[in-house]
């Protein structure tokens, strides 16, 4: 394997582990800095509100047992393990494809830290309009969004 084929592969290590880093730090300062279900305004829409996610994405299945719990643990490094083998299987020509695959790992990694040190996930970005707001949410769950999109229109335009 070339010197310039492994830096084109681990070149997305780097975005997996900035986005997992930014996440978990963002999510420190969250909790150094606002008391749990404290709602700071940040801008028009757009609020920090520190809460816990005990469940999965947008809190679904947030009172589920301390087993089922640790099934997530379970599950959620599985699914990076493999995505992590997809990352390095997948051609270096499908940027796209690999761009998300990093996305996906990056946040899973930043949520899987919280659920292993803290048994729940830090969720803190609130947006809302007027009256309505939308699941409280953390950069990972952005991240794995962003790259879940990123799959989809890929696998949409082959």
């Amino acid at each position: 394997m070339s010197l310039n084929l492994i830096y084109r592969k681990v070149k997305w290590l780097y975005l997996i582990v900035t986005i997992s880093t930014i996440d978990i730090a963002s999510k420190k300062w969250i909790m150094q800095h606002l008391m749990l279900y404290e709602l700071k305004p940040l801008a028009p829409y757009i609020n920090f509100f520190y809460t816990h996610n005990y469940g999965v994405a947008f809190s679904f299945l947030s009172h589920i047992t301390n087993y089922y719990r640790w099934s997530l643990v379970g599950i959620t490094i599985s699914i990076v393990i493999i995505l992590l083998i997809k990352l390095y299987r997948t051609n270096i020509n499908y940027k796209i494809n690999q761009m998300a695959y990093s996305l996906l790992i990056g946040g899973a990694l930043g949520n899987l830290y919280d659920r292993v040190c803290y048994g729940y996930v830090v969720d803190f970005i609130d947006f809302y309009i007027s009256n309505w707001h939308f699941a409280t949410f953390n950069i990972a769950d952005t991240s794995v969004c962003i790259g879940s999109i990123f799959l989809y229109l890929r696998n949409k335009s082959i």
